[in-house]
């Protein structure tokens, strides 16, 4: 895979890293005394130096013969070295944060590099919104390696997006320098079922030498797991059972172990490894999406590994699943993922192995962040106007915009999503609802709460009607732009007059994340950034998503990241019944199906 994300290629270095190795020439900044984590052979070296000059590593092991008048040198004292951290897929989106803010709130936690699947900005401004991800993310220092997102729409004919992404548009963005693979195929049934847009796009990739990165969401070890991974799928981070995520390392499938904000899939998938006697080298750790209080309060991929450790995987192999195991998944282990000579200087020091605490990030050899903080300063960046100008909704939303009509008299029986907090899965259920005047109602009794689903793009006035349980909200109403994946205008509540309000707070802001009640509105998280993200840094983003998950549990929520729960009811390709903007979604055979039953 060629590597255009460091400070200067291998050819145009060789000779005089070379030299550095031999003490012909001097080193730019040498690391001594250190605790060597060798990624390669799995083991801790003590007493070792790095010499690196033009950005890349020349020696690994005594380097006195390095030092000149103008080398750097950094005195580790005993610290553990390790490479710098990479998350093998991750949406920045979902830190509700541009690419170079997130950078800020990461890179001081080790992490050096992500595999940035944009395809929530890419649903609302195609490939121009991915070509303003890039430029956001050239500001900073982190390692901003574009997997092009494949599924736009996530399955086709089954809800109205901001653009379209077909073979054609992939063939061209595989021409592109940043982008070294396809994001997450989704589109499973595609796959299964041999369709040409499906496979269409996996050939442009496979074309291009470059990574196929997958999205196998069922629970399945047979026929369907061996047709996924044969179409050229290299990794997926939808395992939720051990057996799921073993099965796919036996068969050459690296198995990325999931730790979000939201979806908590290490407990169970860790014991893939720590109940077989197996080689880890197919495991990854990914965030998937980390939202801006888990950055703040945990950290990002230094949590993660600490998470590994807890659930019983050694500590060496929770870093290899950071470093080595995610350049190999990408074939870019010949650049990235150790510390060894002719490798890019990416260097976290780390003071305790067990705290896994990060004193100072090295990228491309030049120091970026000490006990936390960024020490270098970053350009800014300003997305264009097309960018913060994207609820483009048809009707003027009144309580009369989410009444749901049915001729029967009392009771309907509908279908109704529940939800399961933490978990991407959901539950179909049918269940009677009260009739009052001709219309059904949410039941907060049986906590069944009214949805709507508005398309926000292209002015189409299309809308879906629906249902959900789980979230055990009492009063009031939520809403979301934050609607994976399509991002239509998501409103969910106890009664119309809040599900107005709530609708049209985030259509005056440009799109964000509401909670309302008793015609107030109590915590607003405004992105207006394709309805997606804000320019805001990661401490007041923070401050802003802690206000509005204590206004869900005001409403009555008890659950963790209940705001990103919701924002999984529109995904059609994720079992059992999702709501579109174009109706409700039967998500085991991939057929619309009526409200009411």
């Amino acid at each position: 895979m060629f590597n255009q994300f460091e400070d200067k290629p291998l050819w145009e270095v060789s000779k005089v890293l070379s030299a550095v190795a031999m003490g012909n020439e001097k080193a730019d900044m040498v690391i001594t005394n250190a605790k060597l984590i060798n990624v390669c052979t799995k083991e801790i070296i003590p007493n070792t130096d790095v010499a690196i000059a033009c950005g890349r590593i020349a020696l690994v092991k005594d380097a006195k013969h390095c030092i000149g008048d103008k080398t750097v040198v950094i005195d580790a004292k005993g610290s553990y070295i390790a490479p710098g951290f990479m998350d093998g897929h991750i949406h920045v989106e979902s830190s509700m944060m541009s690419v170079r803010e997130y950078a800020k709130a990461v890179v001081p936690h080790g992490t050096i590099g992500i595999y940035m699947d944009p395809h929530e900005i890419c649903n609302v401004l195609g490939m121009d919104g991915v070509k303003y991800m890039i430029d956001s993310g050239k500001t900073t220092p982190l390692k901003n390696m574009v997997t092009m997102p494949s599924c736009v729409p996530a399955v086709p004919g089954f809800e109205d997006t901001g653009a379209f992404i077909g073979p054609e548009e992939i063939a061209e963005s595989m021409k592109w320098n940043d982008v070294v693979g396809l994001g997450e195929m989704m589109n499973f049934p595609g796959i299964l079922n041999s369709t040409d847009h499906a496979h269409g796009v996996v050939d442009e990739t496979l074309k291009a030498n470059k990574i196929v990165t997958g999205h196998y969401s069922l629970p399945d070890t047979g026929n369907g797991l061996h047709s996924y991974i044969a179409s050229g799928v290299r990794c997926c981070h939808e395992s939720t059972r051990k057996e799921d995520a073993l099965e796919k390392m036996r068969l050459g499938m690296y198995a990325m172990f999931r730790e979000g904000s939201a979806w908590h899939d290490l407990k169970e998938v860790a014991k893939s490894v720590t109940e077989n006697n197996i080689d880890t080298r197919y495991a990854v750790l990914i965030s998937d999406d980390t939202h801006p209080d888990t950055l703040v309060n945990d950290g990002h991929l230094d949590h993660i590994v600490k998470r590994a450790v807890e659930e019983g995987i050694d500590v060496l192999s929770a870093i290899q699943m950071v470093t080595i195991n995610c350049a190999q998944c990408f074939q870019m282990d010949h650049e990235l993922g150790s510390i060894a000579p002719g490798k890019c200087a990416d260097i976290v020091f780390i003071d305790d192995l067990e705290k896994l605490n990060i004193t100072k990030v090295i990228i491309d050899g030049h120091v970026v962040a000490q006990d936390g903080k960024m020490v270098i300063d970053m350009p800014a960046y300003t997305f264009p106007e097309e960018a913060t100008n994207t609820m483009h909704i048809k009707e003027t939303i009144t309580p009369d915009s989410f009444k749901i009509l049915t001729d029967k008299q009392a009771k309907a029986e509908v279908r109704v999503i529940e939800i399961i907090p933490v978990k991407v899965g959901n539950y179909e259920r049918h269940l009677k609802l009260p009739v009052v005047n001709g219309e059904i109602q949410a039941d907060p009794s049986q906590d069944v709460l009214k949805v709507t689903v508005f398309e926000r793009h292209k002015y189409t006035g299309t809308k879906g009607y629906g249902f959900v349980k789980g979230f055990e909200i009492k009063k009031g109403a939520v809403a979301s732009t934050v609607a994976h994946d399509a991002h239509n205008l998501l409103v969910a509540g106890t009664n119309d007059e809040d599900m107005a309000l709530a609708a049209n707070t985030l259509v005056e802001s440009g799109g964000g994340m509401v909670v309302v009640a008793d015609g107030k509105v109590l915590a607003h998280v405004a992105l207006p950034i394709a309805g997606l993200m804000s320019e805001k840094p990661v401490e007041e983003m923070a401050e802003l998503v802690e206000k509005l998950d204590d206004a869900w549990k005001e409403i009555g929520c008890p659950h963790v990241s209940p705001y990103m729960t919701m924002a999984l009811l529109n995904l059609a390709c994720l079992p059992e019944l999702r709501l579109t903007n174009r109706g409700l979604v039967d998500c085991t055979t991939f057929q619309f199906v009526d409200l009411e039953v």
